[in-house]
C-alpha cells in the first residue's frame, strides 16, 4: 500500500537528517586532509543550509464554508483526537495562517492586528517586529488548550464601510463583491491581518508549511498573499463543495489567484469537499457513486484539469474515522486517495528537484577537492622526475640544481605583482556585477515604479508602467551576464597563461547562469500582471494600495536577486581559492624540493629515501581520491528507505494514514 503524504514526508525527513550526518562527515574528513579551501567549505556550508532550510508549503485554498480547517484537521492532527483547527459551521480561519516550525521560537500563536493594513509595510517587514504582533502561549501537550488558542484566528469585529474599505474589504467600484452591510451599518472584517502558529509537529519540524487562507475577499485584499505566498506554495488544495461543485466565486478565485501558464499542473489539486452530503440512502451506492464521479468530470472540464486531480472526499468522516480508528468509514471518506495524491505529487516533485540540486552541488565539491589533490599529485611528479635525474649525478650537479630551484623560487615570488594586477581588473569587473545584483538598483527601480503608479490617470497605464519595469530589470540582468562572460574569458585566459608560465592546473569555474534569474523574473512579472487584470488596477487609485503593491513585489524580487548574487559570489570564490591554493602548494613544494636536495647532499641514502617517500605520499593520494570519490556517491546515492513503521513510530502520526 502507498504511503501517505504525512509517511512520506516522515521520510523525507529521514532522507534529510541521513544527509546531513554524511555531509558534517564528508567536512570532517577534508579538513582532517587539509582538503576544505574556502570554495569548497563554501560550497558544504550552502549544502548545509539548503538542507536544514529546505521547506515545503502546502497552501489549502478555499471560499468559507468548503469545510478547508477540518480536511487540515482531517490530514495533519488527526492524531490529537480532535479538532484544532476551528471548523465550525459557517466562517472558520478569517486571517491568512501560517503553520509552522521555528526553533528559535518558543510554540506559540502570532496574531498581526488587522489595524497594520493602514501602513505600507509589506507582510514580511512585519515578521522583523515581533512586538507588533499580538502572542498566545501554547501548550503542545494540551489539545484543548491548542483548539482554544487557534480558535483565535476565526475573531472579527465589524466596522463602518469607510473603515473597511481604508482596510481594503469594501470598494465602491465593485460592490458586488463587497461583504453584506448588517443592519446596524456595520461590516465583518478579521480582527487579524496575519497569523503564525509554532509548533514542535513532527512534520512541522521537518520542514513542512501549512498555509490556511481565507476566502476571495480577504486574498484579494493582500497582495502579498497572492503574488508571493501563493505562487512559492510547492502544492495547492483548492477545495469546493461536493454538491454545489464549480461556483462563481470558486471561478474567480481559480482563474484569479490559483491558475497561470506557469503554475505547474501537478501541484494543483482540487478536492470536492463534503461527499458525505451524497450519500442519500434512497440513492444505491452505485447511483451516488455515479453523482460523485458527473460532479467530479464536470468540475475537471471547468477548471481545465485532467480528472485525476480532482479527488472526491469527506474530510469529515475521515477525521471521525482516524479518531475512532474506523478504517472501514476512513476508505469510504477517500481521505487515503488525496493523501496520496499529496504524497506522490508534492513530495515526489520535490524530492526530485532538491535531489538535483544536491547531486549538481555535489559534482562540483568534489570536482574543487578533487583538484586540490591533483596540483598535490603533480607537485609530487615533478620532484620525482627531478630526483630521479639525480641518480648518479655528483655534488656540482646538485649543488646547480639546488641553484636552480631557488632562481625558480626568486622568479615564482615576483610574480606576485603580476597575479595581483589580474586580481585587481577581476575585482574592478566584478564590482559592476555586485552593483546590477545589489540592493541599491533593486531599490532605485521599486521607486521609479512607485512614482510612476502615483502619476495621475495611471489606471490605464499600470501594465505598462510594470512592464517597463520588468524590461529595466531583466535589461540588467542581460548585461550582468554580459560583464560576467567577459571575467570568464578573461578568467580563462589568464589561468591559461599562469599554467603555461609556471605549471599550474588552474581551471575558470563554471559562469553563472544569470538566465535562469530573468525566467525567475518572467513568473514574478506573469503573476503580478494576473493580479492587476483583475480588476484590481482600479484600487490603485488608492496610494496606500499601490505602495503595498510594490513592496510585496520588492520582497519577492529580492530574493530572486540575493540568489543571483549568491552564486556570483561563490564563482568567484570558487576562482580566489584555486588560485590561492595552487600559490600555496608551489611554494610548499619549493620547500620541499630544497629540503630534498638538502638531504640529498648530507647522505647518500637520503636520495633512494626522498623517492621512497614521495611513492608513499603518491599511494595516499590514490586512496584519498578514492575515498574522496565515495564519500561523495554516498551523498548522492542515500536512498529514500523506510516503511510504514517508521511514521507509526510517531505518537503524532498515529492515524494519519
Amino acid at each position: 500500500m502507498a504511503n501517505s503524504f504525512n509517511e512520506q514526508f516522515d521520510l523525507h525527513g529521514a532522507w534529510r537528517r541521513e544527509f546531513a550526518l554524511r555531509l558534517k562527515l564528508l567536512a570532517e574528513w577534508l579538513k582532517d586532509h587539509d582538503l576544505l579551501d574556502s570554495a569548497v567549505e563554501e560550497r558544504l556550508r550552502r549544502l548545509e543550509t539548503q538542507m536544514r532550510s529546505d521547506k515545503v508549503m502546502v497552501a489549502f485554498v478555499a471560499e468559507f464554508s468548503r469545510g478547508k480547517s477540518e480536511l487540515i484537521n482531517a490530514i495533519f492532527f488527526a492524531g490529537y483526537k480532535r479538532r484544532i483547527m476551528p471548523a465550525s459551521a459557517g466562517r472558520t480561519t478569517m486571517c491568512p495562517t501560517e503553520l509552522g516550525y521555528d526553533p528559535e521560537v518558543p510554540p506559540c500563536l502570532r496574531l498581526l492586528p488587522i489595524e497594520t493594513r493602514l501602513q505600507p509595510q509589506p507582510l514580511m517587514e512585519w515578521r522583523m517586529v515581533p512586538e507588533k504582533w499580538t502572542r498566545v502561549d501554547l501548550d503542545v501537550n494540551d489539545p484543548a488548550q491548542l483548539a482554544q488558542a487557534f480558535e483565535k484566528v476565526a475573531e472579527i469585529r465589524r466596522v463602518t464601510p469607510e473603515e473597511a474599505k481604508a482596510l481594503g474589504f469594501w470598494h465602491d467600484e465593485s460592490p458586488e463583491d463587497n461583504p453584506l452591510l448588517g443592519a446596524d451599518g456595520l461590516i465583518e472584517v478579521p480582527c487579524w491581518r496575519h497569523a503564525l502558529i509554532n509548533i514542535a509537529h513532527p512534520l512541522l519540524r521537518q520542514g513542512l508549511v501549512i498555509l490556511d487562507t481565507p476566502g476571495l475577499n480577504a486574498i484579494g485584499a493582500e497582495p502579498e498573499l497572492t503574488v508571493n505566498l501563493i505562487p512559492q506554495a510547492h502544492a495547492v488544495v483548492f477545495i469546493l463543495a461536493a454538491d454545489t461543485g464549480v461556483t462563481k466565486s470558486d471561478l474567480s478565485i481559480w482563474r484569479e489567484h490559483l491558475i497561470t501558464e506557469d503554475s505547474e499542473a501537478d501541484s494543483r489539486l482540487v478536492v470536492l469537499n463534503k461527499i458525505d452530503t451524497m450519500w442519500d440512502s434512497l440513492s444505491t451506492p452505485a447511483q451516488v457513486e455515479a453523482q460523485i464521479e458527473r460532479q467530479r468530470s464536470t468540475t475537471a472540464d471547468i477548471l481545465g484539469l485532467r480528472e485525476e486531480q480532482v479527488i472526491p472526499v469527506s474530510a469529515q468522516k475521515g477525521l471521525v474515522a482516524k479518531v475512532n480508528d474506523d478504517a472501514e468509514l476512513l476508505q469510504k471518506s477517500r481521505l487515503p486517495a488525496l493523501e496520496q495524491s499529496l504524497s506522490q505529487g508534492v513530495m515526489g516533485q520535490r524530492q526530485k528537484i532538491l535531489r538535483s540540486a544536491v547531486s549538481g552541488s555535489i559534482t562540483e565539491l568534489r570536482a574543487e577537492a578533487a583538484r586540490l589533490i591533483n596540483i598535490r599529485r603533480r607537485d609530487l611528479a615533478e620532484q620525482m622526475v627531478e630526483l630521479k635525474g639525480l641518480r648518479g649525478k655528483n655534488i656540482s650537479v646538485i649543488k646547480h640544481m639546488r641553484a636552480r630551484i631557488e632562481q625558480e623560487q626568486a622568479d615564482f615570488d615576483a610574480s606576485g605583482a603580476k597575479i595581483h594586477a589580474v586580481r585587481s581588473v577581476h575585482l574592478r569587473l566584478l564590482k559592476d556585477v555586485f552593483n546590477l545584483l545589489g540592493t541599491g538598483t533593486l531599490k532605485t527601480e521599486m521607486a521609479e515604479l512607485t512614482k510612476a503608479l502615483r502619476t495621475p490617470g495611471i489606471k490605464l497605464g499600470v501594465k505598462k508602467a510594470y512592464g517597463a519595469t520588468f524590461e529595466r530589470l531583466r535589461a540588467g540582468l542581460g548585461k550582468a551576464q554580459v560583464t560576467s562572460g567577459e571575467i570568464q574569458s578573461m578568467l580563462t585566459g589568464t589561468f591559461r597563461q599562469l599554467n603555461a608560465e609556471y605549471g599550474f592546473s588552474l581551471q575558470a569555474p563554471r559562469e553563472p547562469e544569470l538566465a535562469r534569474y530573468e525566467r525567475d523574473l518572467d513568473l514574478v512579472e506573469r503573476s503580478h500582471m494576473q493580479y492587476l487584470g483583475v480588476g484590481n488596477a482600479l484600487r490603485l487609485a488608492q496610494p496606500e494600495f499601490a505602495d503595498r503593491l510594490v513592496r510585496a513585489l520588492a520582497t519577492r524580487l529580492r530574493v530572486v536577486y540575493e540568489s543571483a548574487l549568491g552564486e556570483v559570489e561563490l564563482w568567484n570564490k570558487s576562482a580566489a581559492a584555486q588560485l590561492d591554493a595552487q600559490l600555496r602548494e608551489r611554494r610548499r613544494n619549493f620547500g620541499r624540493r630544497l629540503e630534498a636536495i638538502e638531504r640529498i647532499q648530507q647522505a647518500a641514502s637520503g636520495l633512494d629515501q626522498r623517492i621512497a617517500e614521495i611513492e608513499a605520499q603518491e599511494a595516499a593520494l590514490d586512496e584519498l581520491d578514492a575515498k574522496l570519490g565515495e564519500l561523495t556517491s554516498h551523498l548522492i546515492d542515500i536512498p529514500l528507505h523506510g516503511s510504514r513503521a517508521a511514521a507509526s513510530q510517531q505518537p503524532w502520526l498515529k492515524n494519519a494514514a
